[in-house]
């Protein structure tokens, strides 16, 4: 009898503690910050993932510990005033989890079946990056243009969000390729001239993760 309250206090405490350690935190890259210059510099790499995503998560993990102290003693008006910094947060944390794995030093290219969706939805290859650089150029202020994949209406499509929405949660699409056009991602190096940096950041996209996003949204 004592064992058995034994196992099940030591089963209630390393449940605990697997919720305390349930925290968001900010993934290594899968390669180093000077493996995709001259397109993006080091100094980019290193600012915009150990500062500015290392805040999201950061932001997030607090806003989600105030949540749950909020959710525990009732307080709905809390609950609803921390929804933004949950978003917000959250959205950026999300948003560059993809980012850097779409980005490669040796992105290859679209397996044959993005390819074969991508001549369906657009045309061409070309008129895809056209229309994804201009979507993206034309955001006004921060943001993301993005490649994803509508799985209701089994076809691509590009979109934006603006600040750091995340796609899936606010448009149902499933993200595929984000360019990320928050001035921190490329002042630096390009200026003002945003446009010269969505199209050399396809040069660095990494198609083989892009092509097992869309297997994995399309099922095939």
């Amino acid at each position: 009898m004592f064992a058995g309250r034994r196992a099940i206090v030591s089963g209630a405490i390393r449940g605990k503690e697997a919720l305390v350690r349930a925290k968001h935190t900010l993934p290594d890259l899968p390669y180093d910050y000077r493996a995709l210059e001259p397109i993006i510099c080091a100094e980019i790499m290193q600012l915009h993932h150990s500062k500015h995503h290392a805040t999201y998560v950061n932001n997030l993990n607090v806003a989600e510990e105030k949540l749950k102290e909020a959710t525990a003693k009732g307080d709905v008006n809390t609950q609803i005033a921390l929804a933004p910094a949950i978003k917000f947060n959250g959205g950026g944390h999300l948003n560059h989890s993809i980012f850097w794995q779409n980005l490669s030093p040796n992105g290859g290219k679209p397996d044959a079946a993005l390819v074969s969706q991508i001549e369906k939805d657009f045309g061409s290859m070309e008129e895809m990056k056209k229309r994804l650089s201009e979507s993206t150029v034309a955001i006004q202020g921060s943001g993301w243009g993005w490649l994803g994949y509508n799985q209701k209406e089994k076809r691509l499509q590009i979109t934006t969000c603006a600040n750091q929405d995340p796609l899936q949660a606010t448009t149902g699409l499933i993200p595929l390729f984000g360019i990320d056009v928050w001035e921190h991602a490329y002042y630096l190096q390009y200026k003002n001239v945003r446009p010269d940096y969505v199209k050399a950041i396809f040069d660095i996209a990494n198609w083989k993760d892009v092509s097992a996003r869309f297997k994995n949204a399309a099922g095939c």
